[in-house]
């Protein structure tokens, strides 16, 4: 389905090293970009002493908003193969943050990008990944009369969360539910007399 999305539901950690360098990898769930930058911008205060904090990360259902940074590595020897790792594993609303501390030893161009590859890779499967549903949200008032096929409908459709709702002469409710169930609820909504959508 167009609207299921992949993503984490808890922070992933991993470690990879190689010829005396250490790659300290973290796979962090966020919502949005600017979640996404507060993320990097904390593990990049809290790793100061590091050589390179690298990064990317990927946010939307439509995974289509994503953003990378080799952080003074090479060009494309860190922040392609880290969002490389989230592409392979299908994931969105995530940053992976890859912390390095250099050992001595160059490692080449070929060398990194295998280094960053694998600290993402180990950093997203110690992570819990889940299916998502991309949602949507109606609003809508109606009689007090209609109360009952408003309620039963409600209680009928599968996930369906109940955001806001007020009971008087005049109902309304505001309530969120999967993208792709949100045209047959309307269609069924509209059927209920009196009914209107705000």
């Amino acid at each position: 389905m167009a609207d299921t999305y992949y993503t984490i539901d808890s922070v992933g950690e991993g470690v990879y090293r190689e010829k005396m360098s250490k790659f300290m990898a973290f796979a962090v769930p966020v919502s949005t970009a600017t979640e996404a930058r507060e993320v990097i911008a904390t593990y990049t205060n809290r790793y100061h002493d590091a050589r390179h904090v690298c990064w990317a990360y990927m946010v939307g259902a439509a995974r289509t908003e994503y953003l990378s940074s080799d952080n003074g590595e090479p060009s494309g020897t860190a922040g392609k193969p880290i969002l490389g790792q989230i592409n392979s594993f299908n994931l969105t609303n995530v940053v992976v943050i890859v912390v390095r501390y250099f050992g001595g030893i160059k490692l080449g161009t070929s060398g990194l990008i295998v280094a960053y590859r694998e600290a993402a890779r180990e950093a997203i499967t110690a992570s819990h990944i889940i299916e998502c549903h991309e949602q949507a949200e109606v609003s809508f008032t109606f009689p007090y009369l209609a109360m009952e096929p408003v309620m039963r409908l409600v209680k009928n459709t599968d996930g369906l969360k109940v955001l806001d709702q007020q009971f008087d002469n005049s109902c309304s409710m505001r309530v969120q539910l999967r993208a792709d169930h949100e045209p047959e609820f309307r269609r069924r909504l509209a059927d209920i007399s009196g009914l209107t959508f705000s």
